[in-house]
């Protein structure tokens, strides 16, 4: 069939082909970044696990612990705790602390990496705040927890090995209030049952 097309109209049928290639590509490359970053660990992106590891080391490492808040977000976020120190393979816990010093419900998500970048393969979130959104009413102040271990096989890479201090950070930024009228509803219809 595209063989009978004149030389004109195939032109304009590959270009838009390759305009829908290109569009098609470009919709599926944030999710596909972002899942290739959560299986290496690239870019500081953290691993999970359903459990900590079980195997601890005598070795330790420093932890420190960093929290910001994304332009216009008016809570208050803070670690309760600027750094720890914990054995490689031990699971720590953490926490952080938010408050919404306003008279309205905002709701937030946190976005997280860790420093070096080269570690975030060997950072294993267990159970974090993170994984969700949070939602505080006006005045609310919330300790939230994140549960975490460095993978024991760090001192066997040929980078991780010298690390001696990794960074936490998490950036919270206010989600659309849309989000938070439905975000409120589930919530209260969780509360119920």
């Amino acid at each position: 069939m595209f063989a009978r097309l004149s030389p004109q109209s195939r032109t304009v049928a590959s270009l838009v082909a390759l305009v829908l290639t290109m569009g098609g590509l470009g919709f599926a490359s944030v999710p596909l970044y972002d899942w290739f970053c959560r299986v290496t660990g690239y870019g500081g992106t953290t691993l999970e696990a359903d459990a900590g590891s079980d195997v601890i080391l005598d070795q330790t490492i420093k932890i420190r612990f960093d929290g910001s808040l994304a332009k216009g977000m008016e809570w208050k976020f803070t670690p309760v705790q600027r750094e720890m120190e914990v054995r490689i393979g031990e699971t720590g816990l953490a926490f952080y602390e938010a408050y919404n010093p306003t008279d309205r419900p905002i709701a937030g998500s946190a976005s997280y990496n860790v420093f070096p970048f080269t570690v975030g393969g060997f950072f294993t979130k267990i159970d974090c705040f993170c994984f969700e959104e949070q939602i505080l009413q006006p005045g609310e102040r919330l300790q939230m927890p994140v549960t975490f271990y460095v993978d024991p096989e760090i001192v066997e890479d040929k980078d991780g090995k010298f690390v001696e201090e990794i960074t936490l950070s998490y950036t919270f930024y206010e989600i659309e209030q849309e989000e938070v009228q439905a975000a409120l509803s589930t919530r209260s219809k969780t509360d119920i049952n």
